[in-house]
């Protein structure tokens, strides 16, 4: 046991019908059936190899895409052909969650067989906006439909979901309620690394914020601020383009609008009460980029344009770089731009050469960081590349994590068999 919460060394797993839940949630082409990346698979491949090995009845369980994520809201047949080709053995899709043919399938597997079962947010009570809306408890989503059809045929559930581990979701906690429970080797490789790295960062310790999913950033903010663990915020991309409009500069129609169509406007507030509070402590874009058939920069002080900014521009690259280089320690979560379109992709690209460059340790999390660096071939240069991006966030201002909270529990209730 470690941290108060069971591994897989804890228990006897052979002939045990093992419940798995992971995070294989990655960019997909629906129309070629396929996955645009696989790094998440591969995080949790040996964690699925090492149980099927040891003789147990593996069913695994995983989201693709959501309500708000539906362009990637698809089925998880690809994932079961990526795990198979990864780990040499057949792992069968079920086009079932928890109807009577998931049931059945479950019923008859053999020791060492594996199936991953479809989508589990193609269940309503799986979907972020019941999540969001209802704030179930743990003992509620232990009586969810998912979780109280399938934790009768299971004798042991592993979480190796690090990635989702901030998630209130059936599948996440709720199987912890009512069955033993141990963290998968995945989960257990990124907590442990990630908890050593918070006790005792070696200083400065910068946040490099960006991506398209700025709620993560402004959750932790004042935090890491406010608590000294942050020593500066470098903001970027949308997250920085919110706070020059928080700091009064008029940024222009389309990128104004942008941020308003995406309902992210309450961010402004938030911005203007972090730049109150902490200014000395958050470097904002003194330029800024936009393609006009090429790619042409704007110091912020000649704002606004009637361009969409799709990077941060040359002058803020220089400054975030020497932030990086002069770092002890550097958490990133997001690209600073529009880094998938050549002409945008300069900040991010010079940014991540900086990471790879720099004597500090470096911790990347989130799907679009991870993309970055697989894009730009770095992931042997970096500290550690950490497969969530939310849940990094989260776990770095201190907030416990509904997963984590939850093999807790097991942990206490259940013990180890």
């Amino acid at each position: 046991m470690k941290f108060g919460i069971n591994t897989i060394d804890d228990f006897d797993i052979k002939g045990k019908t093992v419940f798995l839940r992971v995070d294989i949630n990655q960019p997909i082409d629906k129309k070629t059936d396929t996955l645009k990346d696989i790094t998440r698979i591969k995080g949790c491949a040996p964690t699925i190899k090492e149980l099927s090995e040891k003789g147990a009845k593996l069913v695994i369980l995983a989201h693709q895409g959501s309500d708000i994520e539906y362009a990637n809201y698809y089925n998880t047949k690809p994932h079961a052909k990526v795990i198979s080709n990864l780990i040499g053995k057949d792992v069968e899709f079920v086009p079932d969650v928890c109807g009577p043919f998931a049931v059945e399938k479950i019923k008859q597997m053999s020791n060492g067989e594996i199936i991953l079962l479809d989508n589990v947010r193609f269940m309503a009570e799986e979907m972020t906006l019941f999540e969001t809306k209802l704030n179930l408890t743990p003992e509620q989503q232990a009586l969810t439909q998912v979780v109280s059809r399938l934790a009768p045929l299971a004798d042991l559930f592993i979480m190796d979901a690090f990635a989702a581990a901030h998630r209130a979701q059936p599948t996440l906690m709720g199987f912890q309620q009512l069955l033993p429970s141990a963290m998968g080797r995945l989960f257990e490789k990124e907590y442990s690394i990630l908890s050593g790295i918070l006790e005792k960062p070696q200083k400065p310790l910068i946040f490099l914020l960006g991506g398209a999913k700025i709620q993560d950033a402004f959750l932790m903010m004042d935090k890491v601020l406010g608590e000294g663990i942050a020593d500066k915020v470098l903001a970027g991309g949308l997250v920085g383009n919110v706070m020059l409009i928080a700091s009064g500069v008029d940024i222009g129609k389309p990128s104004t609008d942008y941020i308003m169509k995406r309902n992210l406007g309450e961010y402004i507030e938030k911005s203007k009460e972090a730049l109150n509070n902490f200014a000395d402590k958050i470097a904002l874009p003194v330029d800024l980029a936009y393609i006009n058939e090429k790619r042409m920069l704007v110091d912020t002080i000649d704002l606004p344009i009637d361009e969409a900014l799709t990077d941060i521009g040359d002058k803020t690259v220089e400054l975030f770089k020497k932030e990086i280089m002069n770092a002890g320690t550097v958490f990133v979560n997001g690209p600073v731009g529009v880094f998938e379109k050549p002409p945008a992709e300069y900040g991010t690209k010079n940014l991540w050469q900086a990471l790879a460059d720099t004597k500090a340790y470096t911790v990347l999390g989130g799907g679009d960081s991870v993309a970055a660096t697989n894009k730009y071939d770095l992931a042997d240069e970096m500290g550690y590349v950490c497969t969530g991006g939310g849940a990094l966030v989260r776990f770095l201002s201190g907030e416990e994590l509904p997963a984590l909270s939850a093999l807790k529990y097991a942990a206490n209730k259940f013990g180890t068999n």
